[in-house]
C-alpha cells in the first residue's frame, strides 16, 4: 500500500504565530520539530496499517521544514517545488491508495486559527469555489480525488476538522487544537501524536473509496486580493475575468484547469 502525506505547519500543535512559521523566526524550530513529529506519527499510523511506501510532501513554505534524519526508513520525503498545479500535492498521482493533510488550518477570510489563509496569505484575502470559502485542504482533497485517490486523515485546528466531517463524512479527523481570536489551546503534544498516529491506522481500514470527493460537474471560482492592483493583472489570465476592483473569476468543468489557473494567479 502507498500513502502520500501533504504536510503544513499553521495546523501543528502550539503554532500560533507567522514568526514561528518562517526560517529563523522566534519559536520556528519548535514548529518545524513540532511538523516533523506530527507527521511520522502519521506515517507510523500508516506503517502499522500495511503501508509499505510513504511519500510525505513537506508543503510549507520553503518545503525545508521537516527533518529528513528523522525519518524511518519506508518513507521519501519530498521537499521543495516544482511550481507546477498539484501544489501542495506534487507527487501525488494515480498509484497511491490514500492521501493525508497534516498540520492544516482553516481557509481565508474564515475564523477557527489563528493564522487562517489560503495558500498566500500576504496576497489572497479569500478564494471560493462554486460560492464555498476554499480552504488548502479543500483545493487539494478535491484534487486528490481528480487522480482517484481518497482522503482519508486530516489533522489540523478544530474548526478545520469540523468542516471536513461535512465535506467527507467518511475522513478521520485529529483536532490538535481549537483557537479563538488570537487565542490557540492545543492538546499535549505527546496526545497529538498518538492520536495521530492511531488514526492513521484506523484511517486506512475498510473501504478507501467511500472518502472520495465527488468532484461538481461545474467549477465557478472567484479569486479575491488585499490589492486591488495585483486583481487588475491577474484577471488577465486566459478565460478569467473582473468580478470588482479585487476579485477575479475564473470557471471550468475541469478541477485541474482550475489549479492551474490558482497556479499563475497567487
Amino acid at each position: 500500500m502507498k500513502v502520500f502525506i501533504s504536510a503544513d505547519i499553521e495546523g501543528t500543535a502550539f503554532t500560533m504565530n507567522w514568526p514561528a512559521t518562517n526560517i529563523g523566526g522566534h519559536d520556528y524550530e519548535r514548529s518545524r520539530q513540532e511538523m516533523t513529529e506530527e507527521v511520522l506519527a502519521a506515517a507510523e499510523g500508516a506503517h502499522a496499517a500495511g503501508a509499505d511506501l510513504v511519500v510525505i510532501k513537506d508543503a510549507h513554505a520553503s518545503a525545508t521544514n521537516i527533518y529528513a534524519e528523522q525519518m524511518p526508513e519506508y518513507v521519501q520525503l519530498i521537499r521543495g517545488w516544482s511550481r507546477e498545479p498539484r501544489k501542495m500535492i506534487e507527487g501525488l498521482d494515480e498509484t497511491f491508495d490514500a492521501a493525508f493533510f497534516i498540520g492544516y488550518h482553516s481557509a481565508a477570510g474564515l475564523d477557527g486559527n489563528v493564522l487562517s489563509h489560503t495558500i498566500n496569505g500576504s496576497v489572497i484575502h479569500s478564494i471560493r469555489v462554486n460560492g464555498t470559502p476554499a480552504s488548502e485542504f479543500m483545493i487539494y482533497s478535491m484534487l486528490a480525488s481528480y487522480y482517484g485517490v481518497p482522503s482519508v486523515l486530516l489533522t489540523g485546528d478544530k474548526a478545520l476538522c469540523e468542516f471536513g466531517k461535512e465535506f467527507c463524512p467518511d475522513l478521520t479527523t485529529v483536532a490538535v487544537k481549537e483557537d479563538v481570536g488570537g487565542r490557540s489551546q492545543s492538546l499535549s503534544p505527546a496526545l497529538v501524536k498518538r492520536r495521530i498516529r492511531e488514526a492513521a491506522t484506523q484511517a486506512l481500514q475498510g473501504n478507501l473509496k467511500q472518502c472520495l470527493i465527488d468532484l461538481p460537474e461545474y467549477f465557478e471560482v472567484e479569486v479575491t486580493y488585499k490589492d486591488h492592483n495585483i486583481a487588475y493583472s491577474r484577471s488577465f489570465y486566459p478565460g478569467a475575468s473582473l468580478i470588482n476592483p479585487t476579485t477575479v473569476g475564473f470557471a471550468s468543468d475541469d478541477w485541474y484547469e482550475v489549479n492551474r489557473f490558482l497556479l499563475f494567479v497567487i
